[in-house]
């Protein structure tokens, strides 16, 4: 068990929320560091230092060919192994929006089956994906969610005391959040094993199944379109003056996601 978590927090050219993410782990009780891709690819052991990683929102690389592509490709070729071995010792991942993106096409999500274990050579095959929104424009507001009780997700553990819709909500932005599975006993299988840790209340953006974010089998590691980070104090709420004083001296749900996966490693619990 780790006295202090550490959290690892990837940028590169065009991410823009890595700030929001790093206050988000301290806030959590971790203690955030962020490195540049090209760092990590000179000494990719500098990764197993840390306990938990962060692929922030944004607009890696621009989004030329296709949102997160660059960067995933750079993190599939290049640090695999690294990231392998991070899954395989129990490190917590979140990818937000752009990091989303980025974690389905690295193959870290949906990830292996349950009791098969990760690739040792090549990185697990992409299964699904997030597309152009229906109807195709770009989208800028807040949402109402739904965590799955029975996830194994330990980033929305701590999601499921908010009982009230007007709680439950994520800001999200994106133009390319739809997800889709590559047919529909994907999105069956994920269903079934509790990998659909968080489901729109309102689709936004035409996702399949009202998929918001997914987790790995194990639990550890998630992908989201909506942005947590972006909701770690109260008055970030659209309408937060109405909200009950005694709900707003506790977490919001943004910042319940990261210290349940704070203390998950903490505790290295399951």
């Amino acid at each position: 068990m780790p006295d202090t978590a550490r959290a690892l927090i990837v940028r590169t050219a065009g991410t823009n929320c890595d700030a929001e993410l790093c206050r988000a782990f301290k806030l959590a009780g971790a203690e955030p560091e962020l490195v540049h891709i090209r760092a990590l690819i000179e000494d990719p052991s500098r990764m197993d230092a840390f306990d938990l990683f962060g692929f922030p929102g944004g607009f890696s690389y621009g989004d030329d060919i296709a949102s997160g592509r660059v960067l995933a490709m750079q993190l599939r070729e290049r640090l695999y192994p690294a990231l392998r071995s991070a899954a395989e010792r129990g490190a917590a991942m979140i990818g937000v929006c752009n990091g989303f993106q980025v974690l389905v096409q690295v193959g870290l999500l949906p990830g292996p089956d349950a009791g098969e274990g990760w690739p040792e050579h090549a990185a697990p095959e992409q299964r699904v994906a997030l597309v152009d929104n229906e109807p195709p424009r770009f989208v800028d507001r807040w949402v109402g969610v739904t965590a799955d009780a029975n996830s194994p997700c330990v980033w929305t553990r701590g999601l499921h005391g908010f009982s009230t819709p007007e709680l439950m909500m994520l800001p999200i932005a994106h133009g390319e959040g739809r997800f889709v599975p590559r047919d529909d006993a994907t999105l069956r299988s994920l269903a079934s094993n509790g990998q659909i840790a968080l489901r729109y209340t309102d689709n936004p953006n035409g996702s399949a199944g009202d998929v918001a974010g997914i987790c790995d089998a194990t639990g550890r590691i998630f992908g989201l379109m909506p942005h947590p980070e972006r909701y770690l104090d109260w008055t970030r709420h659209p309408f937060w003056t109405r909200l009950d004083t005694g709900v707003r001296a506790g977490r919001t749900p943004g910042l319940a996601m990261f210290a349940g996966a704070v203390e998950a490693v903490r505790t290295q619990s399951v």
